[in-house]
């Protein structure tokens, strides 16, 4: 095996294809990276128990064949190459990587001990790479972190005709955004949860131009975009459905420009000691943002507009807050709340008149294409 290529072209493509390498595995060979070279391409492929990733670029082909490298540490070796033109080659035991000077042996890994890659499941439909990174990045600011309740760590993928859904939640808060897609048959449904963590890492890596492919079956969700192609185990389990709990009635209403909010939020939660509350209280078309207990103490009053009874006040856990506000990028947000302790939706507008507009507000009204939903908390005494 012996192919030319340059170096910052190797080196995406080590780094794509090592994204899926396990940290630690009892397998050694789990921690190699499979380097094949035929007919004017380069093909690296990566795998461990939960993921799997290939990927082709071209490269000049001087002797084809293939070989199992570890993955990391020739993604070591990629990143410090000389820029230019580098040649790779299996010599013996030891597969070598040489340019502008500078050169690497490493030990290869036996082929027979690596297992085969997974097939791409059966290809539903394609969904904008662009627009399926920022629902998923939307979403995963929700997904739970405690592994001892694997499911709430996923993120819901569900496909209804040309709607697919992007849903998260720890129990605390939940994050939903709706995005058209395209289906390659009418009728196309499904309802899985996929590792947050991995679809996240997924999206990011495709970039942002092109159409991704959507592959499923009962055990694997599979992408696939020029060339990069990727598949990761399904999580076990149904995440809760979100539809009577977004349901709210007589809520509240608090329309406010979400940039001043999210630097007043920053800004106040400075002498928040750990989860202490954030308190909103509501008076006379302002909000005053205020934390801390006794001697440490924070406050902002900014401007809102309110909906429903002259003085309200809420609380909220400020780390949740800001990872909701953040998630949004419009110049407004629209809180909708029931009261201390219970639901508040936190909703994305282009101005204070959309969110307050009829088409908006008024029962029956489309849902907007990303909700965040937090648990409000004890106001401060």
């Amino acid at each position: 095996m012996e192919f030319r290529i340059e170096r910052g072209a190797l080196a995406d493509t080590v780094a794509w294809a090592a994204r899926v390498l396990p940290t630690r595995s009892p397998v050694p060979v789990l921690g190699g990276l499979l380097l094949e070279a035929a007919d004017g391409r380069l093909c690296v492929s990566g795998l461990d128990y939960e993921a799997s990733a290939r990927i082709e670029v071209d490269a000049g082909i001087l002797r084809p064949g293939k070989v199992l490298v570890m993955g990391r540490r020739l993604l070591d070796v990629c990143r410090v190459l000389p820029e230019g033109a580098v040649e790779c080659a299996v010599e013996g035991s030891r597969f070598t990587v040489t340019g502008s000077g500078a050169g690497f042996g490493l030990s290869v890994l036996p082929l027979d001990d690596y297992p085969s890659l997974p097939p791409l499941p059966a290809v539903l439909g394609a969904v904008d790479a662009e627009e399926f990174a920022e629902a998923v990045a939307d979403v995963t600011v929700a997904a739970g972190r405690d592994d001892t309740l694997p499911t709430l760590t996923g993120i819901r993928l569900g496909l209804d005709g040309d709607r697919m859904t992007l849903a998260a939640t720890d129990r605390y808060r939940f994050a939903v955004r709706t995005l058209r897609w395209k289906p390659a048959a009418a009728g196309v449904s499904a309802d899985v949860v996929v590792s947050a963590r991995r679809i996240g890492e997924i999206a990011r890596s495709f970039g942002r131009a092109g159409a991704v492919s959507l592959a499923l079956d009962s055990g694997s969700a599979g992408f696939e975009l020029a060339g990069m192609r990727t598949t990761v185990r399904l999580l076990d389990g149904r995440l809760p459905r979100h539809d009577k709990l977004f349901a709210m009635a007589d809520p509240v209403t608090a329309v406010i420009e979400r940039e001043p909010l999210v630097e007043a939020v920053k800004r106040v939660s400075v002498v928040a000691d750990g989860d202490s509350p954030l308190q909103f209280a509501f008076r006379d078309d302002s909000v005053l943002l205020q934390a801390g207990y006794e001697d440490d103490v924070a406050f902002q009053r900014l401007s809102a507009r309110l909906a429903g009874p002259e003085n309200f006040t809420v609380a909220f856990n400020p780390s949740y807050l800001m990872d909701a506000l953040s998630s949004f990028d419009t110049p407004v947000v629209r809180f909708r709340m029931m009261g201390p302790g219970q639901r508040a939706m936190v909703t994305g507008h282009a101005s204070r008149e959309e969110a307050t507009s009829p088409a908006v507000t008024e029962e029956g009204a489309v849902p907007p294409a990303h909700q965040h939903l937090l648990m409000s908390v004890k106001p401060l005494v």
